[in-house]
């Protein structure tokens, strides 16, 4: 046989051995998720949007065939965890729990460090949740008009706690001061939970967090929801009324919670994850657990998740200006 002869053989049985990987689905040759997947939120433990996480990452890990185990990077209002995941491999292993800070912070901040829309995809909206004012069930202020008393009784003196600049509890409020005409004194801490806690040790006298990161506490009887600031009210506690009902109106926060990716990220791979999670929040528990916390179901899909983020950054920016409040 003749050197020739002998290459082309080779050759041929070469491509007859690849034929077959020619073949196959590219799924099989990398499938998503092939490990854990993390999901990173970016606000402390124990918060309203930590708990929504905990509640469906046990929920979506049997859906995806791997566990989502949950990452808490706290600070600046989201932006120090936000900014991580846009720097993140766009490869679906790492997903950001994508609040309302995210959107608000590009006005609330001169650099937040990220852009909203360019540095990621956003896949789906997951949950919203109303926000309350609310007071220690041992105050003496028992209504809105007891708030409002004191306010107009000693203006720029009454504390309420925020859970950050730019987050729904600070602007909520100082909508709500702008709107009554009176004025308080803004203490930010961390996070909401930093603020649940500053209001059990009565540290400040009011605050507005989102309902799902106070419930547990009005449920336990330590905390008095005053009013919440929403459109309705919120079935949970649907004794207590909304500020419109109350006289104030024009006060309306929703707090939204979902998931976002690394610009970039695969298609097939976004559609996996989508998917996934729509499965999870369709079984009772998992809605019935985001409705304990004060929560509640409210998918929506990327695109409309886009329009929502655009939404949130043009009502910061009006709230903004119409409160004189200037980027940080």
């Amino acid at each position: 046989m003749t050197p020739l002869s002998r290459r082309r053989m080779l050759a041929h049985a070469l491509g007859a051995a690849l034929l077959p990987l020619a073949g196959m689905p590219a799924r099989a040759q990398g499938r998503y998720p092939s490990r854990p997947v993390k999901w990173l939120v970016p606000y402390l433990p124990a918060t309203g949007p930590d708990m929504v996480a905990r509640i469906l990452a046990e929920a979506v890990g049997p859906f995806l065939g791997q566990p989502i185990v949950i990452e808490n990077r706290p600070g600046a209002a989201g932006n120090i965890g936000t900014r991580a995941v846009a720097k993140s491999p766009a490869d679906g292993y790492t997903l950001l729990y994508t609040g309302s800070p995210l959107a608000a912070n590009m006005h609330i901040y001169k650099n937040p460090g990220y852009d909203a829309l360019k540095d990621f995809r956003h896949v789906m909206r997951l949950s919203s949740s109303t926000v309350g004012l609310v007071v220690n069930a041992d105050s003496d202020i028992h209504s809105l008009d007891d708030l409002l008393a004191r306010l107009k009784a000693r203006p720029g003196q009454v504390d309420y706690a925020s859970g950050g600049v730019g987050t729904p509890s600070h602007l909520g409020v100082e909508l709500f001061l702008s709107v009554t005409r009176t004025k308080a004194m803004h203490v930010p801490y961390k996070g909401a939970s930093e603020l649940v806690n500053a209001l059990l040790g009565n540290q400040v006298t009011f605050g507005m967090p989102i309902f799902s990161a106070a419930n547990p506490m009005i449920k336990a009887g330590k905390l008095r929801a005053l009013a919440i600031a929403g459109a309705r009210r919120n079935p949970v506690e649907p004794q207590v009324p909304t500020l419109a009902e109350l006289g104030i109106p024009g006060v309306e926060l929703t707090s939204f919670g979902g998931i976002s990716v690394p610009a970039g990220t695969p298609d097939a791979v976004v559609e996996t994850i989508y998917k996934a999670f729509s499965e999870a929040l369709r079984q009772p528990k998992v809605v019935a657990a985001l409705q304990e916390n004060g929560g509640q179901v409210d998918v929506r899909d990327g695109a409309a998740f886009v329009q929502n983020i655009q939404q949130e950054m043009q009502l910061t920016a009006a709230m903004m200006k119409q409160l004189g409040l200037k980027p940080v």
